[in-house]
């Protein structure tokens, strides 16, 4: 699994960043981290800088100038694993809602089972989410369901964050091209992977909401995913018309 790497964008995880590496590193000797810093205020980097010298050649540090969003982060750090020549490059938060353990399920679905693309989802087999309110797990479950209509993935979890890439899909995909930068990034990703015929498969897991640090979500984030289905699909018609 030296081909293998999880980037982990951070912005503001100080509380949680020492304990994540930890855990993924623990799942496997042979897995390898990208951290892709956004300045953050309360000096995350500085202590991914300090774990570096304790795994060598196994931790990797970008940070960039200023926050610029999810999206831009995981371009950020799919170019770099590319050009790294990873094999298999995932995604990942740095606050544990998504379980280390599940790591090695979706790297064999990608290189045992013969995925493209691996999801780890919370609703293939029904509402696996925990700690979240009502409101917002509905908010989540009904906009999967709602991008599913929309695009015609069959996918459960459209805006999943928790995926293993296959090399090929990030290279078939024109990642200067993406559009989105937040949540509906997760969503046009598998959208263009969809268009391209990737194999996509979709990995249960179960979410736990973070016990440290601040969520991210706004309702900016959320009307862009809402709106951006809709100017997604419409380009994508366009296209082949």
């Amino acid at each position: 699994m030296t081909d293998t790497v999880v980037i982990i964008p951070t912005y503001n995880e100080i509380e949680n960043i020492e304990a994540i590496i930890r855990a993924v590193f623990s799942q496997s000797d042979n897995l390898h981290i990208l951290i892709v810093d956004d300045n953050s205020p309360d000096l995350t980097y500085l202590k991914v800088e300090a774990l570096q010298g304790e795994f060598k050649d196994r931790l990797f540090l970008e940070v960039r100038h200023e926050k610029s969003g999810l999206g831009t982060a995981y371009i950020h750090g799919f170019k770099w694993c590319l050009n790294h020549g990873y094999e298999y490059i995932f995604e990942m938060d740095a606050d544990f809602s998504h379980d280390p353990k599940d790591i090695l399920r979706l790297y064999d679905a990608c290189h045992k089972e013969g995925a493209d693309l691996a999801i780890g989802s919370r609703y293939v087999t029904g509402v696996n989410v925990v700690n979240w309110p009502m409101n917002r797990v509905l908010m989540s479950y009904l906009a999967s369901k709602y991008v599913r209509l929309i695009t015609g993935m069959k996918i459960h979890d459209t805006t999943a964050g928790f995926i293993c890439y296959r090399r090929k899909v990030l290279l078939a995909i024109d990642l200067d091209n993406i559009k989105f930068i937040g949540y509906a990034f997760q969503i046009e990703m598998k959208f263009k992977a969809y268009l391209k015929g990737f194999k996509i498969t979709e990995v249960p897991v179960i979410f736990t909401d973070r016990v440290k640090g601040e969520s991210k979500l706004s309702s900016g984030i959320i009307s862009e995913a809402i709106f951006g289905v809709l100017s997604m699909k419409l380009k994508s018609l366009f296209k082949r018309t």
